[in-house]
């Protein structure tokens, strides 16, 4: 039976209205929900008229204290983080600098403290020299450069990177624009368009780090391309007309180190082979003078122990040599006239083409005498001497 149903017996009013059959009472019903709420947290609870209230005074304690367990428990979990891999957590505890957390979940009290997360693996780049304020610079020939930077780093320091400096990218592109200020500023334009590349850009990064380290910025720089470093579009046409120059002259000082290197060692060759001749005459000379003085000497000696027979066989090998290259033969007897002496046989094998003037023909009255043999003319010569001796 419904609690309002006609006849029931007893008021089963749920607002406690018994003797009244009318709406229940709003500001009845709040203000007993104030009590309960004062009750359940210290405070005294009205009066109840029977154990009614008791009970219900109860069920709220505990469905506000479930309420309560819920909202902690919401709380606890929404402090729950993760921080990936190549990250770290800053955790700030009331605004000020707490920990650095590794990779890996963890959990940290919200509205105490606060996590921000950071990634120190990621490779970052910074371009420099887009616009002409920061593109066009001065070099050490006081000519204009129009150079271009692209500078790439990484997070070394979480804390320092989010807490040293403002604004760390902002301050990278500055520190980057005076650095290469100055080391262009200390170098010529020729040098660092063509082979001073290398070495100006390891100068700038070099720059570049020293200072952002002193400004405790938590960066590290790991590498700075020059991509491009020219004169101003204005005298490009000048400067290429400088640089074909420059290549043509080295492309005649290439050539001619190629003659050189072909020419030289040929005449080195030949130096080295006139050499070795003159020093192979001159070991032929000296032996042959070597060979002629002992012979000289032997001779000597042997003069020594007798003049007289040393002479002689002397004159007669002197004579043996100069007429055997002769193709005359004189034949000397005593007291008789001189008789040429043809030799048929060698004049047949030699051929001379002109005949001496010298040869006159015998006197009629001149009897010709038989040819004698090498011997005898030998002994007559021989004979010829001792008389003129």
């Amino acid at each position: 039976m419904a609690w309002n149903e006609p006849g029931g017996s007893g008021n089963k009013d749920p607002w406690g209205n018994r003797n009244n059959q009318g709406p229940p009472d709003l500001d009845e019903f709040v203000k007993k929900l104030q009590n309960k709420l004062a009750s359940l947290f210290g405070g005294k609870g009205g009066s109840g008229s029977n154990g009614g209230s008791t009970s219900g005074g109860n069920a709220g304690s505990i469905s506000l204290g479930v309420i309560a367990v819920v909202l902690v428990g919401i709380w606890a979990l929404s402090g729950i983080y993760i921080v990936d891999q190549g990250k770290q957590g800053v955790v700030l505890q009331f605004g000020a600098f707490s920990s650095i957390t590794d990779p890996g979940p963890h959990w940290y009290p919200r509205f105490i403290d606060t996590v921000d997360v950071v990634d120190v693996e990621n490779v970052r780049s910074v371009n420099i020299g887009h616009t002409n304020d920061e593109a066009l610079m001065l070099t050490q020939d006081e000519n204009i450069i129009d150079i271009k930077f692209t500078v790439q780093y990484k997070v070394k320091d979480a804390r320092e990177y989010l807490f040293s400096v403002r604004d760390p990218d902002l301050t990278l592109r500055q520190v980057t624009e005076s650095a290469v200020r100055e080391v262009v500023g200390k170098n010529k334009l020729d040098y660092i368009i063509t082979e001073g590349r290398v070495v100006v850009s390891a100068d700038i990064g070099r720059l570049i780090q020293k200072i952002l380290n002193s400004y405790a910025t938590g960066i590290t720089v790991v590498n700075l391309n020059m991509q491009d470093a020219q004169p101003p579009e204005q005298v490009q046409q000048a400067f290429d007309d400088a640089i074909k120059a420059r290549e043509d002259k080295q492309r005649q000082i290439n050539e001619a180190e190629a003659y050189s290197n072909d020419v030289l060692p040929r005449a080195r060759g030949k130096a080295a082979r006139i050499i070795q001749e003159a020093k192979g005459y001159e070991a032929e000379v000296v032996a042959r003078a070597q060979g002629e003085t002992d012979r000289f000497t032997k001779v000597l000696t042997q003069y020594k122990k007798a003049p007289k027979v040393t002479r002689e066989r002397l004159y007669l090998d002197t004579m043996e040599e100069v007429m055997s290259n002769s193709n005359k033969v004189m034949v000397d007897v005593k007291n008789s006239n001189n008789l040429m002496y043809l030799p048929l046989d060698k004049l047949m094998t030699h051929k001379p083409s002109v005949v001496e003037s010298d040869v006159s023909t015998p006197p009629p009255t001149t009897r010709r005498r038989a040819p004698t043999t090498t011997r005898d003319s030998r002994l007559n010569g021989r004979q010829r001497s001792r008389e003129v001796r």
